[in-house]
């Protein structure tokens, strides 16, 4: 397990690397930060000295070089615009972007897993075709216009739930349906799935032949064994929000890291797009990292192999 342990790590130091570096690449081919950061009529020797106090006139490969070098010691520089150190601001924020996410996964998981787990054991039958329904649906809605409907009708006309910010639970129960209802709808169809391949198995048999109610049985030994393709999306999954979280953060004005780094991409802020990137990717793969050394608790045969 510990061998296990280092590669994982090892893997997790190189795609870190990997996401850095073409971040890098990408903002570089996007323009000149110089140019939106000084008034339009800016003269060519003002656009010099800004490039040069920015360190943006050196050859490609020495600031790539530099930023490597910077980086591995915890430093991505400063933010053009806030004159902050890059990492600070992106730190600042990452607290809220996990708020939403992990709200929205726990949400998406307290709808779909009963849900899948209901359909499965009422195949065929209306429960099941109710629930489907609705996974088709959740997959198909966009995640901006679900924010913006949910904005409009709970909002603007029932006067229910703020429309935006950060504060109390009731600033977050919008953002999180809208960043959870594609993620609920995908759960709820796996979990069914997995549910499935569990119900017709012989183990399950000789539970209930040994007298054991059909409750404990499904959601002790069947879901037990159903779990590790959930759990693998959930981690996936999970991740993937943090991600995601650029929309809707965009959309509810909450003060997490994807609205910072949409807005950093627009000012073409390189330090602090570049932190926000290291550290979202970073936070990615660890969660991946975390899901796999589950595996061997939920399943012996992996733990044993």
């Amino acid at each position: 397990m510990l061998r296990y342990t280092v590669q994982k790590l090892f893997h997790t130091a190189f795609v870190a690397l990997g996401v850095v570096t073409l971040a890098f690449a990408a903002l570089r081919m996007s323009g000149d930060p110089a140019s939106t950061m000084l008034p339009g009529d800016a003269s060519v020797e003002e656009l010099q000295a800004l490039r040069h106090a920015l360190g943006l006139d050196r050859p490609i490969y020495v600031q790539y070089g530099q930023f490597l070098f910077d980086a591995l010691r915890g430093d991505f520089g400063t933010s053009f615009r806030h004159g902050q150190p890059a990492m600070d601001l992106v730190l600042e924020r990452l607290p809220a972007t996990l708020e939403l996410a992990f709200v929205a996964l726990i949400l998406a998981a307290v709808v779909a897993l009963p849900m899948g787990i209901l359909a499965a054991i009422h195949r065929g039958r209306l429960t099941d075709f109710l629930a489907m329904g609705f996974a088709v649906v959740g997959q198909s809605t966009p995640s901006f216009w679900l924010g913006i409907m949910l904005i409009l009708l709970v909002s603007v006309w029932l006067n229910w739930l703020p429309t935006s910010g950060r504060g109390g639970p009731e600033h977050l129960i919008l953002p999180a349906i809208t960043l959870g209802a594609q993620f609920a709808a995908l759960l709820a169809r796996l979990t069914r799935t997995s549910m499935l391949e569990v119900l017709g198995q012989d183990f399950l048999t000789t539970a209930r032949a040994k007298g054991l109610r059909e409750g404990t049985v499904v959601l002790r030994h069947a879901l037990k064994n159903a779990a590790v393709p959930v759990i693998t999306l959930a981690g996936l999954q999970f991740g993937t929000l943090l991600g995601g979280a650029v929309v809707t953060e965009t959309i509810f004005a909450w003060p997490g890291v994807g609205r910072l780094a949409v807005q950093s991409i627009f000012t073409r802020d390189y330090p602090v797009v570049q932190a926000g990137v290291f550290v979202l990717a970073l936070t990615f793969v660890l969660i991946n990292l975390l899901v796999d050394l589950l595996y061997g608790r939920l399943d012996p045969r992996i733990r044993h192999a």
